[in-house]
C-alpha cells in the first residue's frame, strides 16, 4: 500500500485543532492550529541539533500541504 506523505487528521474531541500528520521519515504531527508537534520518531542526542531546523521545515511544509489542500476544496 502506499502512503501519501501527508494526511489530515480529524476528531470530534478536539473540533478546533487541525492535525496534518507526516508519514515519511521524520513521522510527527502537527496542530496547524498551534504549531505543535508530537514526533513519532525517536531521537538521540545527535539528532536534537537537528531538530530545530527539521521542526522549522516541518511547520512550513506541513502548512503549505494543508493550504494547497484546502484551496482545492475552496475550487469546488
Amino acid at each position: 500500500m502506499t502512503i501519501p506523505k501527508f494526511l489530515l487528521g480529524d476528531n470530534s474531541e478536539f473540533q478546533d485543532a487541525i492535525f496534518v500528520i507526516h508519514t515519511a521519515f521524520p513521522r510527527f504531527i502537527i496542530d496547524l492550529t498551534k504549531d505543535e508537534i508530537e514526533w513519532l520518531e525517536e531521537f538521540d542526542s545527535q539528532d536534537k541539533d537537528e531538530l530545530a531546523t527539521e521542526t522549522e521545515n516541518a511547520i512550513k511544509e506541513a502548512t503549505a500541504w494543508y493550504d494547497a489542500e484546502i484551496a482545492k476544496y475552496d475550487e469546488d
